[in-house]
């Protein structure tokens, strides 16, 4: 749990998080105190698959203030766009996330994390984008023997000191290749969030992820530097319904 004394602000939730909507108000519940049949959180992405598809026309509704469901695929899907060079999953991250494994506490098994707004020039967010980085990077088998020698490669250089050379440590080689053999290169992780295009008050959660693999506890925040990129399309959506409403 982040509780920073020179940031109150950036004070986490503690435990499991539920997304309330009760005589108009938004509310989040922490601690696993929530009732989970109020929780307006919808699993959107397990194990690979994309569980919730939605429209364009859909989010904007949304964005007008209507409160519509999300709508699960009859099919999970695990079909994923073609790579390209710079969609490495195992790259896909902070260069000093790289040895976080080797940091947690012996025996942890599982690791929750959450994302929310913490504050800015309006008290609303217009949550959108998280649906186009689990289709372009998360879904299906993402993970390849070629994906991770080639990212094995590239650490040797980036983490390798001209006197004390490279620690083979350092590089979670083996979860990777237990992600490849035991889960047929497909991401245990599961993902809830809010509909795409509904509007929350900020300091509310807007989604969490969570490893489903015992042994792929520290996963979950290696996605982060990925999945933190949906800030950018939400800060755009936000921005936009402002300025729709002034005009």
């Amino acid at each position: 749990v982040k509780d920073p004394i020179t940031d109150p602000g950036k004070k986490s939730k503690k435990g499991r998080l539920t997304l309330e909507y009760e005589n108009g108000k938004w509310t989040t519940v922490a601690e696993g105190k929530g009732a989970a049949g109020k929780d307006r959180l919808v699993e959107v992405f397990k194990d690979g698959k994309l569980l919730v598809d939605e429209k364009f026309d859909v989010i904007r509704k949304r964005s007008n203030g209507e409160l519509l469901p999300a709508t699960p695929l009859p099919s999970p899907s695990l079909a994923a766009i073609p790579d390209d060079i710079f969609n490495n999953i195992v790259m896909l991250s902070d260069s000093y996330k790289v040895t976080h494994h080797l940091q947690y506490p012996p025996g942890t098994t599982k690791v929750y994390s959450y994302f929310e707004c913490r504050g800015g020039a309006y008290k609303d967010v217009c949550f959108f984008g998280l649906q186009y980085f689990l289709k372009k990077y998360m879904v299906g088998p993402v993970v390849t023997k070629a994906k991770i020698d080639d990212a094995e490669t590239y650490y040797k250089i980036h983490f390798s000191h001209p006197t004390w050379g490279y620690d083979e440590k350092l590089f979670n080689r083996a979860s990777w290749e237990y992600i490849l053999n035991q889960k047929g290169g497909c991401l245990p992780v599961s993902i809830k969030a809010v509909p795409e295009g509904t509007v929350v008050p900020y300091k509310n959660v807007l989604f969490t992820m969570e490893n489903t693999d015992d042994k792929c506890f520290w996963l979950t925040n290696y996605l982060e530097t990925l999945l933190v990129q949906t800030w950018y399309p939400t800060t755009v959506c936000t921005q936009s319904r402002e300025q729709k409403k002034i005009i």
